[in-house]
C-alpha cells in the first residue's frame, strides 16, 4: 500500500534516512491546497475546456525531466538503481500524459537533466529558451529501510511559480504508483478535472482454441503494467467489476458448469459466494454504495434483472416483461439503473428507478443498442451501437445526443475511467477473432491499445486507488 502523501518536501529533511515508521505525512509548515492528496480533485484555477475542444491543453508546452537523486544507489525495485529509477519514473509520467490524448509533453529524453538541488529551484531561463510553459521535476531517494521517497513538482515557467508539489513513501514493489500519483497531480492541476492514472483494470484473459477457450480473471495497472491472473482457468470467469472501495472484484464463474456470482477479496485472495443458480446468469454489477449487486437470470426462456444484497440472501426481481432484460448499471447517485431489453423487438437501452419502477426506453437511433454503462459523472451513458459494425457510442441519460467514438468492425462492452473522460472497451478482429483492449477519449480522436500478454475482453476500470 502506498503511504500517505508528504505535503511538504524539504530537501534537508529528506537527504538522510527515513525511518520505517515514517508512513504518515511529514509537515514542516501549514499545508497549502496544492499539497492536497492527488487522489482528490484539484479545482483551483486549472485550465478549463470541454471534451470537444482540447487545443489549449495540447498546445501547452510541458517538459518532464528525469527525476534526480541525491546519490545513485541500488534499490529493490525492478527498475535498477535510484538513477535508473528516476529515468523510469519520469518516462511513465510522460507516457501517461501523452497517451490520454489531452497533453503532448516533451521529455524526458533530450531535455536537460536537473541536479538534485535544482528540483526545488528550477533554472527558469533555460526553460524559457526552450519555450517551455509548464515544467515537471522530481526526485527519488532510497531510504535506510529499503523504501523510497519520491517527490513531484509542477512549475509555471513564465510566472516562475510552483503550482503543485507532493511526495510519497513507497515500498519498492509500489514504485510505479508514485509515477501514477505524480501524473494525477499534474493532470488535475492543469485540467481542473479529477485524475485517473492511479487505478487498475480488471479484464478477462482468453487463451486456447475457439471451441475450448480458457477465460481467466486478470488485473493490471491503468497503463497495462503489473499484470497478474486472479483465477486459474479451471472454471470460466466472466464480466468482472471492481467494488466501490477497491477491496474486491465481483465476477461470474461457471464452476462445474453452474453459474455463480463471487466476490474475490484482493487482500486475502479469498472469495465468497453471493448467489448461485442452475439457470443462466449474466452480468453482475455493484451499486455505488456496495450494498447491492445487480444481475440477470433466465427462467423458462424469459430473462429479467434481479438484485441481491452483496452479503448474499434472497434476490428481488426488478423487471418482469416478456423477452430479455440484461445488464444493469447504476447512476452515480444510485437512484436509477440503465439496462438493455428486447421488449420492443430489438435490443435497446432503457432506464428505470433503482426499485424497478418507471421503466422507459431511451435509445431511438436505429439498429440495436446494448451493454450500457453510466458515466461516473452522471452526464452520459456509454453503450455498444450495432448498426452494421459494432461501435462504442455515448448518449444523454434522458435519451438523444448520440455520438459515435469508434468506427471499427466490432467494438463492445464500454467501461469508464474513474473521472468519466476516457472509455475502455474490447475490439475483436474480423479475420482472426483476436480480442484486445482499447481506450478512447470523449472526443473520439485519441484511441490506443492497451498491452496484455494474451487476448483480452470485457475490461472493467476500477476507481482511484486509496
Amino acid at each position: 500500500m502506498i503511504a500517505r502523501i508528504l505535503p511538504l518536501l524539504a530537501l534537508c529533511a529528506l537527504a538522510g534516512a527515513v525511518p520505517a515508521s515514517a508512513q504518515v505525512s511529514i509537515e514542516a509548515e501549514p499545508v497549502a491546497q496544492e499539497d492536497a492528496e492527488p487522489g482528490l480533485s484539484l479545482d483551483d484555477g486549472g485550465l478549463t475546456g470541454s471534451v470537444s475542444d482540447e487545443s489549449e491543453w495540447q498546445d501547452l508546452g510541458i517538459a518532464i525531466t528525469t527525476f534526480a537523486t541525491d546519490r545513485d544507489v541500488p534499490t529493490q525495485t525492478n527498475a535498477g538503481s535510484t538513477a535508473a529509477l528516476g529515468r523510469s519514473l519520469s518516462q511513465i509520467i510522460a507516457d501517461n500524459l501523452r497517451n490520454n490524448g489531452l497533453f503532448k509533453p516533451s521529455g524526458p529524453l533530450g531535455l536537460p537533466q536537473p541536479s538534485f538541488s535544482e528540483v526545488q529551484a528550477p533554472d527558469y531561463p533555460v526553460w524559457n529558451l526552450r519555450s517551455t510553459e509548464m515544467l515537471v521535476q522530481g526526485y527519488v531517494v532510497a531510504n535506510a529501510d529499503g523504501q523510497l521517497t519520491v517527490g513531484c513538482y509542477l512549475y509555471d515557467v513564465a510566472l516562475k511559480q510552483q503550482l503543485a508539489k507532493a511526495g510519497w513513501i513507497v515500498a519498492p514493489s509500489d514504485w510505479r504508483r508514485a509515477a501514477h500519483k505524480c501524473s494525477d497531480l499534474v493532470y488535475s492541476r492543469l485540467s481542473g478535472e479529477s485524475p485517473f492514472f492511479d487505478s487498475r483494470i480488471a479484464y478477462i484473459a482468453e487463451t486456447g482454441p475457439k471451441d475450448r477457450r480458457m477465460k481467466r480473471l486478470a488485473i493490471m495497472d491503468s497503463d497495462g503494467a503489473n499484470h497478474r491472473y486472479i483465477t486459474s482457468g479451471q472454471a470460466t470467469a466472466l464480466t468482472p467489476r471492481y467494488s466501490p472501495d477497491y477491496k474486491s472484484l465481483l465476477y461470474l464463474s461457471y464452476l462445474n458448469g453452474k453459474p455463480s456470482i463471487y466476490v474475490y477479496d484482493l487482500d486475502t485472495n479469498r472469495q465468497r459466494l453471493v448467489t448461485t443458480s442452475s439457470n443462466p446468469t449474466f452480468a453482475p454489477r455493484w451499486s455505488p454504495d456496495g450494498k447491492w449487486i445487480l444481475y440477470s437470470m433466465a427462467i423458462a426462456g424469459n430473462t429479467d434483472i434481479y438484485r441481491v444484497s452483496s452479503s448474499g440472501g434472497a434476490s428481488q426481481r426488478l423487471t418482469n416483461t416478456p423477452g430479455i432484460d440484461v445488464g444493469g448499471s447504476f447512476s452515480p447517485d444510485g437512484s436509477r439503473i440503465v439496462f438493455e431489453s428486447d421488449r420492443s423487438g430489438s435490443q435497446q437501452i432503457y432506464v428505470m428507478n433503482a426499485d424497478g419502477s418507471n421503466q422507459r426506453r431511451i435509445s431511438f437511433f436505429g439498429g440495436r443498442s446494448a451493454t450500457p454503462e453510466w458515466s461516473p459523472r452522471g452526464d452520459q451513458i456509454a453503450f455498444t451501437h450495432m448498426a452494421g459494425n459494432f461501435r462504442i457510442a455515448v448518449m444523454r441519460p434522458e435519451g438523444g445526443g448520440l455520438r459515435h467514438l469508434t468506427d471499427s468492425w466490432q467494438d463492445e462492452a464500454p467501461t469508464w475511467s474513474p473521472n468519466g473522460r476516457i472509455i475502455q472497451f474490447f475490439r475483436t478482429e474480423r479475420t482472426s477473432g483476436k480480442a484486445t483492449i482499447w481506450q478512447v477519449d470523449l472526443t473520439g480522436r485519441n484511441e490506443r491499445r492497451l498491452p496484455t500478454p494474451v487476448d483480452a475482453s470485457d475490461p472493467a476500470w476500477g476507481p482511484i486507488r486509496p
